[in-house]
């Protein structure tokens, strides 16, 4: 059975009072006008994967307006390891709470469950802005490989605010420096590890494909230097660069320097460089490349959301995509203003209208055109 969610429920998520979707394991089509709540929708799937879902929004600007009761998101998820009843809750805009199987659950068991990839409008200029987002789009395919990454982005992502806390305040007793930076070592050892790894994963996967779709060459480089090869060297690295950071107030090495350089292959053109269609192609082209490897890896191709993916892609290459998701398994879920930007899918999806009367959306399941 493919990895998929075969019942979705919402209670007081963001413009949704209650919405709830009874699903198979195919494409979900979410269509309707701007404003009417498909990419909530979705931001709630991405909240059964670890993390802050993929609009990295706190769970109180998640809670639904006026009422401010808190929210709560149920489902039924098929996943290799059998039928999972996962919920997530926040009440009064604390942190989430994850039970699965009704009992409480770390967040790091999502990632071990469920497998998820998205890719959204404000990533289509991934290649052009600042480094922190490609870290972000980089983490969340290593992640798909490699639960444990995120336990170790948060490890590293702590000790690294103390020690700079301590920059910040011209602390120069090293005695204050040596336990957190073991444990930035340790840490940011795995993180490049876990990155290279994942790269290679998509790699080999890109050059075994056929698709439409152009592939990327992607290397992993630091903003300033180089990354230390192994634990010690970073530590090493961390105590020689104390007098440099302790001048600049943050830490200067270590992964949270890395950043994801892409070429578009066959052109040999920096993706920086490409143009604005041929960007959103290679993004297209990484997250079908990272699904097809963990189709072997994990064993089923991960859930999908592809936020008004269909909108920039003319009629051949929205086929191509589609025949691609189908040919994957996949449940991908995409938005769209209109059903006809999904007509090439056919009833190879499951389609739903997402409305708006003003008092909340509303979520209405459409038989296949």
């Amino acid at each position: 059975m493919p990895l998929h969610i075969s019942r979705l429920t919402l209670s007081h998520f963001r413009s949704h009072l209650r919405s709830a979707l009874d699903l198979d394991a195919r494409p979900v089509v979410l269509y309707g006008p701007n404003g009417a709540g498909k990419t909530n929708l979705i931001e709630a799937v991405s909240l059964f994967s670890p993390g802050r879902g993929m609009r990295r929004a706190s769970a109180q600007d998640m809670t639904r307006r006026p009422e401010a009761l808190g929210w709560k998101i149920t489902g039924l998820v098929e996943t290799p390891e059998g039928l999972q009843d996962i919920a997530s809750h926040s009440e009064d805009g604390t942190p989430r709470q994850v039970r699965i199987n009704d009992k409480p659950a770390p967040q790091t068991r999502l990632g071990e469950l469920v497998r998820m990839l998205w890719l959204l409008p404000s990533m289509d200029r991934l290649w052009i802005e600042g480094a922190d987002g490609r870290r972000r789009f980089l983490d969340r395919m290593t992640l798909s490989f490699f639960p444990g990454h995120g336990e170790a982005s948060l490890t590293y992502e702590k000790a690294m605010r103390q020690r700079n806390r301590l920059l910040k305040d011209q602390v120069r007793d090293p005695m204050w420096y040596r336990a957190l930076e073991s444990q930035m070592a340790d840490a940011g050892a795995e993180i490049h590890s876990n990155r290279q790894r994942a790269l290679a994963r998509i790699a080999e996967a890109q050059q075994q494909a056929s698709t439409q779709f152009p592939a990327a060459q992607l290397d992993l480089i630091q903003t300033e230097g180089e990354m230390p090869r192994s634990a010690d060297d970073l530590r090493s690295a961390l105590q020689e660069s104390r007098f440099r950071d302790l001048a600049a107030g943050r830490t200067l090495v270590g992964p949270h320097r890395a950043d994801l350089y892409g070429v578009f292959a066959a052109k040999g053109v920096p993706a920086a460089d490409s143009s604005t269609g041929e960007q959103k192609a290679l993004l297209i082209s990484l997250v079908l490349s990272n699904a097809r490897a963990l189709v072997e890896d994990f064993g089923a191709p991960p859930i999908v959301l592809l936020d008004e993916v269909a909108a920039h892609l003319d009629a051949a290459r929205r086929a191509a995509l589609y025949d691609e998701i189908c040919a994957l398994g996949a449940q991908a879920w995409m938005t769209g203003t209109g059903d006809e930007l999904f007509a090439e899918l056919g009833t190879r999806a499951q389609y739903f209208e997402v409305t708006d009367d003003g008092a909340g959306s509303t979520v209405t399941a459409i038989r296949a055109p």
